[in-house]
């Protein structure tokens, strides 16, 4: 089973990662994330009126670029209709794979990773809370932007409400466009697989599918490109409180096994030194050539024999008969 280590995040050992807990914990984040969209939806007129100020900073930049591309997207099908299936499915199925991959293949960095995906997403969904924006799609005909997504909703599994099934476009929050985490996902797979690739391939994929999410969002009228803009910065600041937020999830893990572990019990303190003099001994402990009660008994005995047979003559008279 993979581990991981956290080289400088701080002196607590590596956690064991298993994926029976790693997989209900993703399946957790995501279903916050899903729920914090749907909650943040805001007033609609408040939504279009960030959305149309956006246009207009956009425009006075001269950066609008998903004006030409919708209508790219628009007159073409070819283009459209894939794009279409790219933008309602990629999101949902690169950004899994590439964290199973992580998970399998580079445990090591699996962690790091993880924990700045959940902390920007977590940021994204401040933004969709307090700055709820209409997207393009969504604007009056008279601004020029056309819902691909609905033009071609004969093709897709999708209606003319979101890149939600049909029918279920009214689970999703269609005003949480800033910022787009479609690019902000993207971006993040795309720093993975060039760091932890490897093959000339994975660093292909490393730039296009980045390149290729920020197009088709634009082109089919679902962000702007600020939108795309405040995705990739969101990332940055994510990444910026990836190492604080491990040390902070140390810390935690710590204090949780501190506080869950049972109590030893109190052995008995050592018993107090015997004192002579300037000298300190403990219980058992003896100074060297120092006799036992034993050795002493001995001794005595040895010395009165010893006495005693000082007294005889040499001749086996004792010194009282002579």
């Amino acid at each position: 089973m993979p581990r991981t280590e956290s080289p400088g995040i701080g002196a607590t050992p590596p956690a064991r990662l298993r994926w029976w807990t790693e997989v209900p914990l993703i399946l957790l984040v995501y279903v916050c994330y899903s729920a914090g969209r749907l909650l943040a939806r805001g007033d609609v007129s408040t939504a279009v009126d960030h959305g149309l100020a956006i246009l207009r900073v956009e425009k006075f930049l001269r950066i609008n670029a998903e004006h030409p591309l919708n209508r790219l997207f628009t007159r073409e099908p070819w283009i459209g209709i894939p794009a279409d299936f790219l933008y309602a499915s990629l999101h949902y199925v690169v950004t899994p794979l590439v964290l199973v991959w992580l998970f399998r293949s580079k445990a090591l960095h699996y962690r790091a990773a993880r924990t700045w995906l959940w902390t920007s997403t977590f940021i994204g969904l401040i933004g969709f809370t307090l700055l709820p924006t209409c997207p393009p799609r969504l604007l009056s005909a008279g601004y020029g932007f056309v819902d691909t997504m609905a033009q071609y909703s004969d093709y897709g599994w999708w209606g003319a409400e979101a890149s939600a099934p049909r029918g279920m476009g009214g689970m999703t929050n269609q005003y949480a466009a800033m910022p787009s985490l479609h690019v902000g996902w993207a971006l993040w797979c795309g720093v993975m697989l060039w760091r932890h690739g490897g093959t000339r391939l994975a660093k292909t994929a490393a730039v296009a599918y980045p390149l290729i999410t920020t197009i088709v969002v634009m082109g089919t009228a679902n962000h702007y490109f600020l939108d795309a803009v405040a995705g990739a910065a969101v990332m940055g600041l994510g990444l910026l409180l990836t190492r604080p937020v491990m040390r902070l999830a140390d810390r935690a893990r710590v204090l949780l096994k501190v506080s869950s572990a049972p109590v030893a019990p109190v052995s008995p303190g050592p018993r107090a030194p015997i004192v002579s003099g300037e000298c300190q001994t403990s219980a058992g402990e003896r100074i060297p050539r120092q006799r036992t009660d034993e050795q002493r008994t001995d001794h005595v005995a040895q010395a009165a024999r010893q006495i005693a047979g000082a007294g005889d003559a040499g001749d086996g008279t004792p010194a009282a008969a002579r």
